[in-house]
């Protein structure tokens, strides 16, 4: 099989706004579930009703294919974004300065737009630490990315057995209080504990109407209603979890990016090897991870991926397959036609995730068309294959006209402190 020559500049940047395109696009296909339906729906097809038929068939695919993964790639392509900058020569000042505007048009992602699985706020967060290890060589970057993963899968691991075990212990000792037995402190806090967190892991019907105040009324309570949600993620998943998901992908993309990974430097033999790998593991484990879930009538260690500690292997190994399956597919002109819809996509990343915070918004909410929870699960798929159409059209009209996205435009004219040149032919702003 012959090689792959080597990219050329342009060609490489290319390389990875086509893959950031991809992912961008990928990442719909889940968070759609977060917009359409209840949060447990995502991962516990028994909540709306998706256990048999087409219905099923699109929760299989989803949790098989796609969860994940997409995000776990985004996160690679924003750590490879901050290798690209370092290596231009921009100083800490710009950096800094692009994450703290970054945190903020998070934070109106989450709090404004009601986007509670908002991506940009943890983003901008690991974007601070890791500009510390800017210059690492890929191996220090590798073993960086491969301890932090370590320790996501002790904190997934002891929260299996919390799931797994403290149920058993609590009910033991409820037996005995309803018995009038005495309880010690210890034995009384983990009670407590247990009924908080179970009210948050169940979908009771308190959680789901607490839910659905979120999307319908007025503007001002979903707000409130979503603040809530948003500040415990903040308080008790960013710390502990989410923060440290990005680090690891992140440490990881740049590190892909340093060895060319990323930039289609690599011959087309190892783009091969590494598809069939990273497919064959991923689906290998999404494969055991959907027949325990299936196995045990969806137990919560089972649905929850922050309990699954095989979790980061599945979606990272599937991420480096999808990589390598654009890569391939790019350089034997398979995404001719679609390559420069997708690059556009890639090149506009921000307006683009902030158009599926705003959709959610026109199409979900009352103050929009209020499909709240009323579409199944596989008729939101026509949503995403409509929103694909419209992101991948305006983004290639956009930047037919324009040097940059919108809201990249409002990125970088306030991170240098000047207004950037917008228009390409000379006219307009």
């Amino acid at each position: 099989m012959t090689d792959l020559a080597p990219a050329a500049p342009n060609e490489r940047i290319e390389a990875i706004d086509t893959i950031r395109g991809v992912a961008l696009l990928g990442i719909l296909i889940i968070n759609i579930l977060a917009f359409g339906l209840p949060f447990r729906a995502q991962f516990d097809p028994t909540v709306d009703g998706s256990t048999t038929g087409v219905d099923f068939a699109a929760y299989f695919a989803m949790g098989f294919v796609f969860e994940g993964a997409m995000r776990a790639l985004f996160s690679m392509l924003f750590g490879a974004g901050i290798a690209m900058v370092a290596a231009s020569g921009k100083g800490a000042a710009i950096h800094y300065r692009r994450q703290l505007l970054l945190l903020a048009i998070g934070l109106i992602d989450a709090f404004v737009l009601l986007w509670t699985g908002d991506i940009l706020v943890p983003y901008a967060l690991a974007g601070m630490v890791l500009y510390f290890a800017r210059n690492w060589p890929p191996r220090g970057l590798f073993i960086a990315a491969g301890v932090v993963f370590a320790y996501l899968v002790i904190c997934y691991g002891s929260f299996y057995l919390m799931l797994t075990v403290v149920p058993e212990q609590a009910e033991a000792v409820q037996v005995r209080l309803d018995a009038g037995e005495s309880i010690t402190t210890e034995e009384r806090a983990m009670l407590d504990g247990w009924r908080e967190l179970e009210v948050n892991i169940e979908p009771t019907p308190g959680l789901l109407e607490r839910e659905r105040l979120k999307f319908e009324g007025s503007y001002w309570q979903s707000v409130k209603a979503n603040a809530g949600e948003v500040i415990d993620l903040y308080v008790f998943a960013l710390p502990y979890f989410i923060i440290w998901d990005a680090i690891a992908c992140m440490l990881l993309g740049m590190a892909l990016f340093k060895v060319g990974f990323l930039t289609g430097q690599r011959s087309q033999g190892f783009y091969l090897a590494t598809a069939v790998l990273g497919f064959g593991i991923g689906l290998a484990v999404n494969g055991f991870e959907m027949a325990m879930k299936i196995a045990t009538d969806y137990a919560p260690e089972w649905v929850s991926g922050a309990s699954v500690p095989t979790n980061d292997l599945g979606r990272v190994c599937m991420a480096l397959g999808f990589v390598s399956a654009v890569m391939i597919a790019g350089a034997r002109g398979y995404l001719a036609k679609l390559r420069r819809g997708l690059a556009a996509v890639g090149r506009m990343a921000l307006s683009n995730y902030i158009l599926q915070s705003l959709f959610g918004i026109v199409i979900f909410h009352d103050m929009g068309f209020g499909l709240w929870n009323e579409l199944a699960r596989h008729e939101l798929y026509y949503v995403v294959f409509g929103q694909w159409l419209v992101m991948i059209a305006f983004s290639v009209w956009w930047l037919d006209r324009y040097r940059f996205g919108p809201l990249e435009w409002l990125w970088r004219t306030l991170t240098y402190g000047r207004r950037q040149p917008m228009a390409l032919h000379g006219t307009g702003p």
